[in-house]
């Protein structure tokens, strides 16, 4: 029997993770393997997903890094948070094992230049940015910001500060460790905010907020936001119905997918049970790239850390190639295309696209 080409994928699966994501981004890495396999697999071998839960734990992230080391993976790839992935792609470049992130935008991924890290999610600062620039075309210049500690969420609202800032915009950050949402409301109220930005853990206390403002008769004409994207996936609407309608994130999809990502939409919908998220076209698409690697590379670790510059694959959302970003110390696909959508009021299943670039 031919032994298999071993793969790591990391993706949260258990609280406090982000589950529903951790089960699309699985989804989506687990589609592509089986593609790749039913093609024949990389010269004759197939591939093998050793699937690790983070949990959204960073020291759980990096001993699962260590483990698949040591079981032989040839690459790592996945990840959604981006602290945890953080933590993983550190241990990648210390332990020499090539790491495709899927999913994390956190722009300092790892604290200096690697060849063994590269990633198929925007940087934040890109995605941020453009979300910025739709606040400022909306007219929203006052911006209350619900927050909890996170060097994901701080580094969102520098973004956000510094791009707003020359066009006359300010950012006010509320600590939603101090505040309850009923509290919120009424700090939100008393500045005059015409935006609330949720950048906070999900379900709760994200839930919980939006609930708040939409039944406060002062904050009715506030627009909620979430650039992280919890409103993308199906929960998001089970808890909130109507209420979690017209609350604008970042996706990261095309207007039209590619021959690809039509057959791969398909697939993951019936896979999945419901229409598949930007995060499992993000599964599929690493795949993709590490066995175009994989042909053209072999499976040896030192060969692909080499071969990043090299990609040139047809994913589901578009050609992906890899680059080095000035500010960026990992090899990233520059650029993805990023949305910024919301869920239609009048039919919260279904999603509006607000924005572009």
């Amino acid at each position: 029997m031919t032994a298999p080409i071993l793969i790591g994928a990391l993706a949260p699966l258990s609280p406090p993770g982000w589950v529903e994501a951790g089960r699309h981004l699985l989804a989506g890495l687990e589609l592509a393997v089986a593609d790749v396999n039913e093609a024949g697999g990389i010269e004759g071998r197939p591939l093998e997903l050793l699937v690790r839960d983070t949990a959204a734990d960073p020291q759980k992230a990096a001993a699962a890094v260590d483990e698949l080391a040591s079981l032989g993976v040839s690459a790592l790839a996945g990840e959604y948070h981006s602290v945890v992935a953080r933590a993983a792609a550190a241990r990648a470049d210390a332990l020499g094992v090539p790491f495709l992130c899927s999913s994390a935008v956190l722009d300092a991924l790892t604290e200096q230049p690697t060849d063994w890290v590269a990633r198929i999610a925007p940087a934040q600062s890109r995605g941020w940015r453009l979300y910025a620039d739709f606040l400022l075309a909306a007219g929203h210049r006052s911006i209350a910001v619900a927050s909890v500690p996170s060097v994901y969420w701080a580094s969102g609202i520098g973004i956000l500060r510094d791009h707003l800032a020359p066009h006359g915009g300010s950012v006010v950050e509320f600590d939603m460790g101090s505040l309850t949402p009923a509290a919120l409301c009424d700090e939100v109220a008393d500045r005059g905010a015409t935006a609330l930005l949720l950048l906070v853990g999900y379900p709760e206390p994200a839930v919980s907020i939006v609930k708040a403002v939409r039944r406060d008769p002062r904050l009715g004409e506030i627009l909620i936001g979430a650039p992280a994207g919890q409103p993308e996936l199906a929960e998001w609407g089970r808890l909130l119905g109507e209420e979690g309608a017209a609350v604008p994130f970042l996706r990261y999809r095309p207007g039209q997918l590619t021959a690809l990502g039509d057959r791969a939409e398909a697939a993951l919908r019936e896979q999945l049970g419901q229409a598949p998220s930007f995060v499992a076209f993000e599964g599929y698409d690493t795949i993709a790239v590490l066995a175009a690697m994989m042909r053209s590379h072999g499976s040896e670790r030192g060969h692909l850390a080499q071969a990043w510059p090299e990609v040139s694959v047809e994913g589901t959302r578009g050609r992906i190639g890899f680059s080095r970003v000035p500010g960026i110390g990992v090899w990233q696909w520059a650029w993805p295309p990023i949305q910024i959508v919301d869920r239609d009021p009048m039919a919260p299943d279904r999603f509006r696209v607000l924005h572009a670039g």
